[in-house]
């Protein structure tokens, strides 16, 4: 394959050239930073020109002098091109230093002046080429810059590697790309060995889907939709060129191409990727074409849509490179998508409609048959139309909901304008089956096409609803539409029941008004149960359900009983707003963990079951919250991190799931990582406008900020949090479980009476709802407090207590959790504990069986810290001082027993900045100036 040079466009580090070649390229740069040489290989339109010429600008500014070839194709056959790019510009510099024989050799070479040839001068041109780079070396570094050494010519090649081989201990280094179709390749082998013996081989591979996306954004085509992103991923094999020109084409065409069409390929790709057809018979094309239109090409398929000399013609297309060669596969693979979808596109529309009608009777499978057809038929047909429905259906249940969006676009395009059902209600089916596959840009793109011409109410309102639903939690964006689809409702229960449920997500999601929403959703319900949907009428109380739930209402267990009532619609059973999900999250919340699993991994095999990827992500988002709970931090951060890369990847759900993939990297991955995460999940929450979401986020950046070890941090998120569900109306400790790390980040900084008060409040409804586990957290929190007051005995007593209810409840991480701080306040009590290197024991023996790596870091630095002085002051010191607050006494007692700002932060579990912070206050108290006053005033007083 031959890549023209009008595709290399010029380097100059633009941003998007290191896009998903970042690891590559750094380790490229420190193997030149550290003098070694790094030869970059891979496929055609790869990008190794591309990372070359960046690596060559950044480091050849280093270089004293840089030499540099590009050869190409077609100059490949005149013998010492190459060489005299490298060499040419500096031949009159390094030819006096030359022996005459060499000297005479490389300028006959050069110059064309002579009949210098290798058979010839074989040796004195080899000599001559490794003491013109060895001169060039003793006045200051070389960097030899070589792109495309596939096309140097064979002397060039020859004079080059011989040199390369012999220049250890100069500081010349090569700096080169070859195109190879595999690391194993011969081409790789051999160009490897030509390189000096330091050489660091980097292959470049295909970029992933989120990668293509990126570099097309970059590239000015952000503008086309996430389900076309993925079909050029998969056409051009993740091959950044490829990706390029595909979006290119798509972004200039003025219609995108039909559904269940290959992408349109431009006349430059086709060319270069189909240069190799005209070698092929006509019949052998013909049969390419047939494999082409197929979704799995077989010989067997294949003959029997009529290709009756199938495996010849196979077999000489896969000696052109134009198939894969896999003697044992069963299906007919090209060597590489584009070279299918260029054939197809490359074909007359009569030969593709003709290829399509023969797999139409060909294939084996419902599905496929339906397909072919349509694409072979032009125009509206009534029997077209209804195969494609009953096979969009039959791929609906078999869990493929992008395949039944595909085919009832299709049904609907061959469906007469007075059939029944309609087109629009057809595209209407499609759109709704497009947002289950997670693609809801085209069932945007309908529902808008839709609202054009529609004029029937019902259509019209299951239009709006879905441009409701695709716009997620970025509703503040689509209010004008509420007015609208209450008007097109008119006074129809059955519609209005599916606008009042929408605008109780409203209600949640942009007012923040739980109580609001709560009643919507009843309202929602009781005009579904009048018009007769029972679909609308359970997702409805589903709703109400989880509301009730997180506001902690007492009719929360009643309308969940009546959402799992019977009957029941299978399809909102395992719906993530269904009354399924509503149960998980009331076991979840009510400490029952073990059946929270069992429930929310049936759910999570039946969504993927059936292809529902907006509620797989939630399920996995679920799972790994009750992992996270039972202190399973590695299962959790592996779900988490899956649900995150799903989220991304269709683009629901991503602040939900950035911001429970932060808990979850906090507790069991990395610290850094959790912080980013969480600060990414707030900024989205507070671009939509998601108040609901917000709170959740800056949760999740609280607890990733006291795991840094930030209590300032953490007290200034999870004070908003606190305000945010006042406001919101939610009562629930169990929602966030945020409290206990409010508190104990507030005896941290000092603000002991203030941690008090949060412990009080939140026990008041842990109390009333039943949540142990809440109960729990806060005592281990309260032990904080007494700890701080110093009454060491009863804070033991409270944690010892508080860690064996969190072990009986299953809770493993603030099980390790409530060891971790028993350990820290038994080291520190005044009468003297245990040895630190065994109290920490039981904490570093639980945070292992959590995999909780973050928190044992924390015990590793618990146990590397300074050990603290035993004795406290005398009782005399303390009667002296009694006119101070508890803490302002502890701390100054402490100093005068010389201890450092940070031994004192580390005696009292409290952070240096308390510590300063109290000491002011001390010294305000006291009206002295410096902790030596305090030493003073102490011994006068001892004195009298």
């Amino acid at each position: 394959m031959t890549v023209r040079r009008d595709f290399q466009e010029s380097a100059r580090c633009r941003p998007d050239l290191l896009i998903g070649r970042e690891e590559l390229f750094a380790s490229a740069r420190d193997q030149l930073a550290s003098g070694g040489s790094v030869l970059l290989h891979g496929p055609a339109g790869i990008g190794k020109s591309t990372v070359l010429r960046a690596l060559a600008e950044e480091y050849g500014a280093s270089a004293r002098t840089v030499l540099r070839c590009s050869a190409t194709e077609s100059e490949s056959h005149l013998p010492f091109l190459a060489l005299a790019d490298l060499l040419g510009l500096v031949l009159d510099d390094v030819s006096p230093r030359l022996p005459a024989a060499q000297r005479t050799a490389l300028e006959s070479a050069l110059t064309g002046r002579g009949e210098s040839s290798l058979q010839r001068d074989g040796l004195a041109l080899r000599l001559a080429v490794l003491s013109a780079l060895r001169a060039l070396a003793a006045r200051g570094p070389v960097l030899v810059v070589a792109d495309d050494l596939q096309w140097l010519d064979p002397a060039s090649a020859e004079l080059l590697g011989f040199a390369a081989r012999r220049l250890e201990g100069t500081p010349v280094q090569l700096l080169c790309a070859v195109r190879t179709e595999g690391q194993e390749s011969q081409e790789y082998d051999r160009h490897l060995r030509a390189c000096p013996p330091d050489t660091l081989a980097v292959r470049l591979g295909p970029l992933t889907r989120t990668q293509v996306a990126q570099l097309l954004d970059h590239r000015g085509h952000g503008g086309l939709t996430r389900s076309t992103v993925r079909e050029i991923h998969r056409t051009s094999a993740g091959n950044p060129l490829f990706a390029l020109e595909l979006g290119r084409a798509l972004a200039d065409s003025p219609t995108p191409p039909r559904p269940g069409e290959p992408l349109p390929v431009p006349t430059s790709l086709r060319a270069l990727v189909l240069s190799r057809l005209d070698m092929l018979s006509v019949e052998a094309r013909r049969t390419l074409l047939v494999a082409s239109a197929g979704a799995r090409p077989t010989p067997a398929l294949l003959h029997a849509a009529g290709r009756e000399n199938a495996e010849a013609e196979c077999a000489q297309a896969a000696e052109l490179g134009l198939l894969a060669t896999e003697p044992d596969a069963p299906t007919v693979r090209f060597a590489h998508p584009l070279i299918s979808a260029a054939l197809y596109a490359e074909a007359p529309a009569q030969e593709r409609r003709a290829a399509h009608a023969a797999l139409s009777t060909a294939a084996s499978d419902p599905i496929e048959r339906a397909r072919h057809l349509a694409l072979a038929t032009t125009g509206t047909d009534p029997d077209v139309a209804a195969r494609l429905a009953e096979a969009a259906a039959l791929a609906r249940d078999r869990g493929a909901p992008s395949v039944a969006a595909q085919l009832g676009l299709l049904a609907a395009r061959h469906t007469p304008a007075d059939g029944a059902p309609s087109p629009d209600e057809r595209r209407l089916q499609a759109a709704e089956d497009a947002i289950t596959a997670g693609d809801l840009d085209l069932a945007r793109d309908i529902a808008r096409e839709v609202l054009t011409l529609a004029t029937v109410p019902a259509d019209r309102v299951r239009a709006w609803i879905i441009v409701i639903d695709t716009a997620g939690h970025t509703m503040a964006e689509v209010d004008s539409v509420f007015p609208q689809a209450l008007a097109d409702a008119g006074d129809d229960p059955r519609l209005l029941a599916l606008v009042h449920y929408q605008l109780a997500w409203r209600a949640l999601i942009v007012a923040g008004d739980f109580t609001e929403a709560r009643e919507a959703a009843a309202h929602a319900a009781e005009l579904a149960e009048r018009g007769g949907d029972r679909r609308t009428e359970l997702l409805s109380l589903a709703f109400q359900a989880q509301t009730e739930t997180l506001m902690g209402h007492p009719e929360a267990p009643r309308t969940i009983k009546r959402a799992l009532k019977e009957p029941q619609d299978p399809s909102v059973a395992c719906h993530h707003n269904g009354a399924g999900s509503a149960r998980f999250r009331w076991l979840v919340m009510g400490d029952q963990l073990n059946e929270a699993r069992a429930t929310v991994t049936a759910l999570l095999r039946e969504v993927r079951r059936r292809g529902s990827v907006e509620s797989e992500v939630h399920f996995l988002r679920g799972l790994a919250e009750t992992e996270l709970h039972a202190g399973h931090c590695g299962r959790a951060l592996e779900l988490a991190r899956d649900s995150l890369r799903l989220a991304r990847d269709s683009g629901i759900g991503e602040t939900a799931s950035a911001m429970l993939t932060s808990l979850a990297e906090a507790s069991g991955g990395d610290v850094d990582r959790a912080l980013a995460l969480a600060r990414e999940a707030v900024e989205h929450a507070e671009e939509d406008g998601d108040q609901m979401y917000l709170s959740r986020a800056l949760g999740a950046l609280g607890y990733a900020q006291l795991v840094a070890g930030d209590p300032a941090g953490t007290v200034r998120s999870l004070r908003r949090v606190r305000r945010l569900e006042l406001g919101l109306g939610i009562t629930d400790p169990a929602r966030g479980r945020w409290h206990g790390d409010l508190a104990a980040a507030r005896v941290r900084i000092g603000e002991v009476a203030e941690a008090q008060d949060v412990i009080d409040a939140s026990r008041e409804h842990a109390l009333r709802l039943g949540r142990e586990s809440v109960i729990a957290v806060l005592d281990r929190a309260e032990a904080l407090v007494r700890a701080a007051h110093g009454d060491h005995e009863a804070a033991v007593a409270q944690l010892t207590s508080a860690q064996d209810r969190l072990a009986k409840l299953g809770y493993g991480l603030e099980e390790a959790r409530a060891a971790f701080a028993l350990a820290q306040l038994r080291t520190r009590r005044p009468e003297g504990g245990p040895r630190r290197s065994t109290a920490y024991d039981e904490a570093t023996r639980l945070f292992r069986r959590c995999l909780a790596l973050p928190w044992l870091r924390q015990v590793d630095e618990a146990l590397t810290a300074p050990e603290p002085e035993p004795a406290l002051a005398s009782p005399e010191t303390l009667d002296a001082l009694a006119g101070l607050a508890a803490m302002e006494r502890q701390v100054a007692a402490l100093v005068m027993e010389g201890a450092t700002n940070r031994e004192i932060a580390s005696r009292l579990f409290v952070s240096v900045k308390t510590v300063e912070a109290t000491l002011t206050r001390v010294y305000r108290k006291l009206g002295i100036r410096s902790r030596v006053d305090i030493v003073r005033l102490a011994a006068a007083r001892r004195a009298k």
